[in-house]
């Protein structure tokens, strides 16, 4: 809970200070976004731990507008870790009914630039994966049907319980899936652009970088069409 001021006055999106914090990962300000700042370095601490393996980044949100669950991934030059992404939100599907994998999408929007999924995204290696988990405010639709469910805090638990199912049947079938050929969709070439920080380690292919990112608003649905 990184908004527990705002959260605790009744906004659902900005600090007590009128900040969206979802925002500011580039460069949060100790005084003004602690918890976010107090976040990235115990991430970058955990990441440059040789004892620490640093695979998930999962970062939960409400959404005012769509419906059901879904995920925002990134996009990477390499196309292995491209289509390795897609594995959790697929098998996530297959656990929730609420979870929709057609709203899924994977971008690199200059609008997203300052989101923890993005620079995470660019800072960690290809091992790691990072993603926005975001659940509308209002329903779901179950696959088959044109009815909207509301959702209750128990469809809220229930959802959060079938994340965690996911991790179970993603280290289970990872040996399995590793040998899987996933087709990838033709992507637009796109130079990515320079990034350099202290304590990386991989690369940051995805991280936005002035004038570079105003070209590079792609978004694609679904980097693979079976796994």
């Amino acid at each position: 809970m990184l908004n527990p001021d705002g959260v605790y006055l009744g906004n659902y999106r900005c600090s007590l200070m009128g900040f969206d914090l979802n925002r500011h990962w580039l460069d949060p300000s100790p005084w003004a976004h602690p918890t976010l700042h107090g976040v990235k370095q115990l991430i970058i601490q955990m990441y440059n731990d040789p004892k620490t393996s640093l695979e998930f980044y999962i970062d939960i949100h409400a959404h005012s507008t769509m419906m059901n669950g879904f995920m925002y991934g990134n996009i990477f030059e390499d196309e292995e870790r491209f289509q390795r992404q897609a594995i959790f939100p697929k098998l996530l599907c297959q656990n929730a009914e609420d979870f929709s994998y057609s709203s899924t999408s994977f971008n690199r929007d200059a609008v997203k630039a300052g989101t923890g999924r993005r620079f995470l995204g660019g800072l960690l290696d290809h091992t790691s994966y990072c993603y926005t988990l975001e659940v509308s405010f209002y329903s779901y639709i179950i696959g088959g049907t044109t009815a909207a469910v509301p959702y209750t805090e128990e469809a809220y638990m229930k959802l959060g319980r079938n994340v965690a199912r996911t991790f179970l049947d993603y280290y289970r079938l990872n040996p399995l899936v590793e040998k899987v050929a996933i087709p990838m969709p033709r992507l637009r070439k796109e130079k990515p652009p320079p990034y350099k920080h202290p304590l990386l380690r991989g690369p940051a292919s995805n991280h936005p970088n002035g004038k570079g990112d105003k070209k590079s608003s792609v978004n694609h649905k679904d980097p693979s069409n079976s796994f």
